[in-house]
């Protein structure tokens, strides 16, 4: 994606380059679905990984208003959802390891235990806007290259503030193009809640476990602002 009318180009990936051929995407994943799967796939195409890890979110710090489903649970809903794809992997650490969940913990056990210099961690540009906020987001910077998929408005605006508050993290970013697919977790459970068709919205194995768990027949509360992973 270029910035064309909305001011300077996005730096923007240029394929395959020098560090980890390692992807992270982390997340509640309440449930997983779709646009979780394309969105990895389409990270591991354009900077050419060899394997994308999936890190379902333990106990969310930005999603106390709301319960989450329990992580052995959204754990093997991720089993399911990335079955038959030899280049995802599931990772459950953080589900595994009591208290909140944060990324900076996350990335520093994944590099000591041997993931490789410069992992890609896979945000949306929603969640890229209160990267800030986020616990040691400069050590993150360190421990990872960002790559960024638009989410909702342009993600000009977002990347723009966050280099100006990181000016020195230009070459530890890019940004995908897409997909933009409007798909959300909130959706997906609210479709649930009231009884609509959830088919081709999550993998048939996710959509299995949800009736099988009666997952999201009462959650009324939407999600919060973009959590940290």
């Amino acid at each position: 994606m270029t910035g064309s009318d909305r001011g300077a180009p996005l730096p923007t990936p240029a394929g395959p380059a020098a560090g980890s051929l390692l992807g992270i995407l982390g997340g509640t994943f309440d449930p997983p679905h779709i646009a979780h799967l394309a969105i990895a796939e389409e990270a591991r195409e354009v900077l050419g990984l060899a394997r994308v890890l999936f890190v379902p979110a333990g106990q969310p710090w930005q999603k106390a208003a709301r319960a989450v489903t329990p992580g052995g649970v959204r754990l093997a809903m991720v089993e399911r959802a990335i079955a038959g794809n030899a280049a995802f992997a599931v990772d459950g650490r953080e589900i595994e390891r009591p208290g909140p969940s944060y990324t900076v913990e996350t990335l520093a056990a994944l590099v000591a235990g041997g993931a490789g210099r410069d992992p890609w961690f896979v945000l949306s540009s929603e969640a890229l806007a209160g990267f800030a906020t986020w616990r040691e987001p400069e050590r993150i910077l360190e421990l990872a290259r960002l790559c960024v998929v638009p989410r909702g408005p342009e993600p000009t605006a977002a990347v723009s503030a966050f280099l100006a508050r990181f000016p020195g993290a230009a070459g530890r970013l890019a940004v995908l193009d897409g997909p933009r697919l409007d798909i959300s977790s909130t959706e997906i459970r609210a479709r649930v809640r009231t009884g609509r068709s959830i088919r081709y919205l999550v993998p048939d194995g996710v959509a299995a476990l949800i009736r099988e768990y009666a997952l999201y027949v009462a959650d009324p509360v939407p999600d919060p602002a973009p959590a940290e992973a």
